[in-house]
This record gives structure tokens, sequence and C-alpha cells, in this order.
């Protein structure tokens, strides 16, 4: 029975950084603007918030700083793009190439390497033996994803933001006549992305002890696949994450097999977020017509 519960617990320690980019770019789907930046924002979230943890010396300060930081830069963007009438796909396509950039030179700049960052006074924090007993060991991402879950599926399903928040999506001129500003919901929920994005990036580097470059590794936009697999819902997208993240576990034990190539394990978790999002795609398309 311990083995089961381990085998749970790794498997939603794996989905917790899924979970909460997932449900990030699903608010900014219901918006009617999809944040393609998300992948930016968890390769920048997991370097700053691994960064301001080693100075501070505090996980949470690291972890909620960059939060914050990142609400507000994704709110100015969102601002940005509404006023000057950019693309908002190109907006995020330039994040993504961005913070990578960014967090190269900084990294340079104040530790002299491009590589792995390690601390072992933050690393010790992370052990079960070490730290605030809220900070201990890897069980507060899961429950930080669980609690997003909870949170946005009561904001968004009951709530009169998350009713005024859909209706800005669906039909933003019909929002306008009874009172909404759907711009307004645009840049509430890229900043919420934006923060979610950051807390899913910190989550890859504490759960490791260190900083990679490049940490999000393509799961930002396996969280874009989830959302449409979810069909857009909270629960739908929990789950889409956890199908995502047991393949990415599947994928890491079978490396040890001789059958399969490498390449083709890595790549797993991209092609089954591909087809997967193809069959939901070819899946809604008889229930389209019959309505009509």
């Amino acid at each position: 029975m311990s083995g089961f519960f381990s085998v749970v617990e790794g498997l939603f320690t794996s989905a917790a950084p899924l979970i909460l980019a997932s449900l990030g770019a699903m608010l900014t789907e219901l918006a009617g603007v999809l944040g393609i930046f998300i992948e930016g924002f968890m390769n920048a979230g997991a370097f700053f918030s691994w960064v301001i943890a080693g100075w501070t010396g505090s996980i949470f300060l690291g972890t909620a700083a960059s939060a914050a930081a990142a609400a507000a830069a994704g709110f100015c963007l969102a601002r940005f793009v509404r006023k000057t009438g950019a693309n908002p796909f190109i907006a995020g396509l330039a994040v993504n190439i961005a913070a990578g950039g960014v967090t190269d030179y900084l990294s340079v700049l104040w530790f002299g390497t491009k590589g792995v960052l390690r601390n072992p006074a933050v690393a010790a924090r992370l052990d079960a033996g070490g730290g605030p007993p809220w900070m201990q060991g890897r069980l507060p991402w899961i429950w930080l994803s669980l609690a997003a879950l909870v949170i946005l599926a009561l904001v968004v399903n009951h709530s009169p933001w998350g009713l005024r928040l859909r209706a800005a999506g669906l039909s933003p001129e019909a929002a306008k006549e009874r009172g909404i500003r759907p711009g307004r919901y645009w840049e509430a929920s890229w900043a919420a992305a934006a923060a979610l994005a950051v807390l899913a990036g910190a989550a890859l580097c504490f759960r490791i002890g260190a900083y990679t470059p490049g940490s999000a590794a393509g799961r930002g936009w396996i969280s874009l696949a989830a959302v449409y697999l979810g069909f857009r819902r909270p629960v739908g997208v929990f789950i889409a994450a956890l199908v995502f993240a047991f393949a990415e576990r599947s994928a890491l034990v079978l490396q040890g097999s001789r059958f399969l190539p490498a390449t083709l394990l890595i790549g797993l978790p991209n092609a089954l977020a591909l087809i997967l999002y193809a069959s939901s795609c070819a899946l809604r398309k008889p229930t389209r017509r019959s309505g009509r």
C-alpha cells in the first residue's frame, strides 16, 4: 500500500507544475485571448524564484516575489497589446524568446555560468528534515496545485466574476452592451496566468533542488493543449494535466529500455499532446453538427 501511495505522490509531484500552468492558460482562453507566453514565464519563474530564494534565504519569499512581479508583467503586457493593437500571439512568442535570453544573460552576469545553478542553503530547506514545516519536502507544490484547482473551479463556475469572464471571452460586443469591459478581464486573466506560470516554474526547480536552463522543457506548450483536451473546464484541465504527467513519468521509466530510442521517449509527452488534441477536435465535430 505504501508503494501505491508513493507512486501517486510521484505522479502528482510531476503533475503539479503542469496543473498550475494549464489552469493559467485556461483563464486566458476563457477571456478570449489565449496566452502563448506560458512557457516563457515558466522558465523565468524557475530562474528568479531560485535566485531570490538564495538571496533572501526564504523559498516562500523567492516564489511570492517572482509571482507578484510576473502578475504585474502579465498585466502590463496585456495592456500594451490591447492599447497598441499588437498581435497577442506574436507578443506571447516574444516573451518566450526573451525569457531565455534574459535568464542566460543574468545567469552569466551574476553567477558566471549559463548552466545549472545550485545553492546548498536552498536545497537544504527542501529536504524533509529542514526548513519550516509548511515547506518540507515536495508536498507543498501538490497542495498548491490542488488549491489552485479548487479556487479556480469555484471562481470560474460559481461566481459573478467567472460568469463575466466567460461572457467577455464568448462575445465581447454583447458583454459591452451589458456594461462588462472585456479588456479588463483579458488583462486580469493574463496577470493570473503569468503568476501561475511562475509558480509552475518554481515548482520545477524546487522539486529537484536546482535551477536548470530551460526548466519548462516544452511544458508550457503542453499546458495549452491541456486546456483544449480538458474542454476549457478546471476539472477537465486537471485530468488532462495528470494524463500528460503520467506520459512524462512513463517515458522516464522506459528510458532504460533497449527497444525504444531515447529521442522517441523524450518526445512522447509532446506526441501525446498532439494526438489527444487532434482526437478531442475530431470528437467535437459531430456534436457541433448535430446542434445546428
